[in-house]
């Protein structure tokens, strides 16, 4: 007899339905994951409210924890004990082409493509079933002692320091994060780990006074003072060392660009929508040797170091959590987490 398990299923546009699922069971070389918390990420906001058009029924949640309840053949208990904590990184990568050999997992060729999993009734990520089969590639420990909330956000951190990363971020430059949502507000905290004066955007007094809390060294409204030149009066009128811009807007994007000063670096972490182009000189660029890059989902390796930060309390993310809703009442998270003023909203489980 197939044993179920509840899950919180995106039936409709805008509706979410508790279904009984079939349970996972682990195969050889597999875990049981028990998830105790799941984040809503802007995917599975946007798919609810219709702005992604994904095939419905979905079953969604890759932001979560939880903790080790069974174990397939050939898995070392010693390694990965019963009632351990942990993380999960469920994004797809094939292990074998070009970017994944070169240890850039979140530019394998094959992610982002439908993956078949036998194991699922439903398909998307799985977070918010209450059980998930991984293998042990995808688990990240965690202490025992972690609020599962704080390692449900270990993957939208991971994105972050991937984002820093590529922004190359070092002690005592001046850093502009535009956009104090969650993930601007994570940029805010690496980039101070990383030794940086950090200057915060943003519209909403609000947020900015959350930013401050979280260590920003100033801040200030856009649509009261001109970014670019308030960036250039901030660095003695050399501009950013980097820029981080976190929002979904391209006239925001062409604003990063300008604000970034010689040698500087310019990450154009959001997706763009509507995308529009922006214009660069290619003068300017030879001239004053910027580099424009983006950052997109989190290697191996930025997962490892969010992990770590989180393990240590060197990040602690409890001013990015809105709410939490047992998974029973996942229509009201749901409809909370797609409000413009809501940070993460956790659906938990028991």
């Amino acid at each position: 007899m197939n044993q179920k398990m509840k899950a919180a299923v995106i039936t409709e546009v805008n509706k979410v339905e508790l279904l009984d699922v079939k349970k996972p069971t682990p195969g050889e070389g597999e875990i049981l994951v028990n998830i105790k918390a799941c984040a809503l990420c802007t995917w599975e906001q946007r798919t609810f409210s219709g702005v992604l058009k994904m095939p419905l029924p979905f079953l969604g949640g890759h932001e979560m924890s939880g903790v080790i309840e069974e174990v397939g053949e050939g898995i070392n208990l010693e390694q990965y004990p019963i009632g351990q904590k942990v993380s999960l990184r469920t994004l797809y990568s094939c292990g074998s082409c070009y970017y994944c050999r070169q240890g850039k997992e979140n530019m394998c060729i094959e992610a982002g493509k439908p993956v078949v999993d036998k194991h699922k009734e439903i398909w998307g990520p799985g977070g918010l079933g209450e059980y998930l089969v991984v293998t042990p590639k995808e688990i990240f420990k965690l202490p025992n002692d972690l609020p599962f909330e704080y390692g449900a956000l270990t993957e939208p951190l991971a994105c972050v320091v991937n984002s820093v990363e590529q922004g190359k971020v070092e002690l005592g430059e001046d850093v502009v994060v535009i956009g104090a949502g969650i993930m601007g507000l994570l940029h805010v905290m690496v980039c101070k780990l990383r030794g940086a004066r950090v200057i915060l955007s943003e519209p909403s007094v609000e947020r900015r006074k959350i930013a401050e809390e979280l260590g920003a060294d100033a801040t200030f409204d856009p649509t009261k003072e001109d970014l670019v030149e308030k960036v250039k009066s901030l660095t003695e009128g050399k501009g950013a060392n980097v820029v981080f811009n976190t929002t979904p807007i391209a006239a925001v994007a062409q604003q990063a660009i300008n604000a970034v000063g010689k040698l500087g670096r310019v990450v154009m972490y959001s997706s763009i929508h509507p995308d529009k182009p922006i214009e660069v000189s290619p003068q300017w660029l030879h001239s004053k040797q910027v580099e424009i890059t983006g950052a997109v989902s989190p290697t191996i390796k930025s997962f490892q170091t969010s992990s770590i930060l989180l393990s240590k309390r060197l990040i602690v993310p409890e001013k990015l959590i809105t709410a939490k809703y047992p998974i029973e009442e996942a229509q009201a998270a749901f409809e909370l987490a797609v409000k413009p003023d809501s940070y993460r909203v956790i659906v938990t489980q028991k």
